[in-house]
């Protein structure tokens, strides 16, 4: 049955009952099925196998109660007595046997204890002498092994000294030749670092003395190239307005010549009956007229630099008498 249909059951049968009436009616009930199973059994049975007297009670009653709505989980059985002492005698009577037996079996123990003892210690004996013997063996071996062994780790030992100062050595050597190229290295970086530090200084000394010197002397040679081109084109400007101005007082004093010796060609002509003296003597009036008219435009010039050597002074001057003959037909020469 279930825990529901139990609840129900057990709802229907104490339904207005309080506890000690429900106590009292299952333990009625479980007295009743304990008196009968009792009759079926005997008294050593229910001394000596409590465990299966109780499980018949359990079985029995089980179906039992539970038509109540009730449900055996355990019953056990506490103790079992009776009022002329039959079970306490019973129990003495087995204690009593189980005490004999247990001498007996203390006797025996203990005689074949020391029959065991005796074979144990003659088998322990023999054990230690082998295991003596063995151990003898086995030390003589491990000394044997050992000066071996002993020897070996010398040799290695010295081995691994030899090798060891041979590394260390080696390290040493490759420390000292790894010192060597840090140095070197060192040395190189020390050496572009002066280089550098020589550039630096000597961009910083171009930068500050030379640069500014030579900028200086540059700006010198710029002013004194203008100031010589200046005065090269002022004297040029200067020549070419003298040279214009020549070329227009020419052309003017040309012009004024050529009237004024069309004027004397008429006057030549108008005076043929007078003589070469009388010519020439026209000729010397009307040369400082001429002069005043070439030199006028010249009066203007503050400063008139000739460029030019004795021969071409005289050259000039040798002109005169041909420019004059040009001009007013009158040959000074004769």
């Amino acid at each position: 049955m279930t825990e529901k249909e139990l609840l129900a059951v057990a709802c229907e049968q104490f339904l207005g009952k309080n506890v000690q009436d429900i106590k009292n009616v299952v333990l009625q009930t479980l007295e009743g099925h304990l008196r009968s199973i009792l009759g079926t059994l005997t008294v050593e049975q229910i001394y000596q196998d409590r465990d299966q007297f109780a499980k018949l009670v359990r079985e029995v009653a089980a179906p039992d109660v539970g038509r109540m709505g009730i449900e055996i989980l355990s019953f056990t059985i506490k103790d079992v007595y009776d009022k002329v002492s039959y079970l306490s005698s019973l129990g003495k009577t087995q204690i009593a046997v189980v005490q004999r037996d247990a001498d007996i079996g203390v006797a025996e123990a203990e005689r074949d204890a020391g029959i065991r003892e005796a074979e144990c210690k003659k088998e322990m004996l023999d054990v230690k002498f082998r295991a003596d013997t063995k151990v003898a063996d086995s030390k003589r071996a491990f000394e044997m092994q050992k000066a071996a062994f002993t020897q070996e780790i010398n040799i290695k030992s010295a081995e691994a000294q030899l090798a060891y100062e041979l590394q260390g050595a080696k390290e040493q050597q490759k420390i000292r030749q790894e010192e060597i190229e840090i140095e070197v290295v060192q040395r190189r970086r020390q050496i572009d670092v002066e280089e550098k530090e020589i550039v630096r200084m000597d961009k910083e000394l171009i930068a500050t003395v030379r640069l500014p010197a030579e900028a200086e002397a540059h700006r010198m040679q710029e002013i004194a190239e203008g100031e010589k081109v200046k005065q090269v084109l002022i004297a040029q400007a200067e020549g070419e307005k003298i040279r214009k101005i020549g070329e227009a007082e020419a052309l003017v004093i040309e012009a004024i010549g050529k009237a004024e010796a069309e004027k004397m060609k008429l006057k030549a002509e108008a005076y043929q009956q007078y003589g070469e003296a009388a010519k020439m003597a026209l000729v010397l009036e009307a040369l400082p007229h001429i002069a005043a008219k070439v030199s006028a435009p010249l009066s203007k010039v503050d400063e008139i630099v000739i460029l030019s050597g004795d021969n071409k002074m005289n050259r000039l001057l040798a002109e005169i008498p041909a420019s004059v003959h040009a001009l007013t037909g009158v040959d000074l020469t004769k």
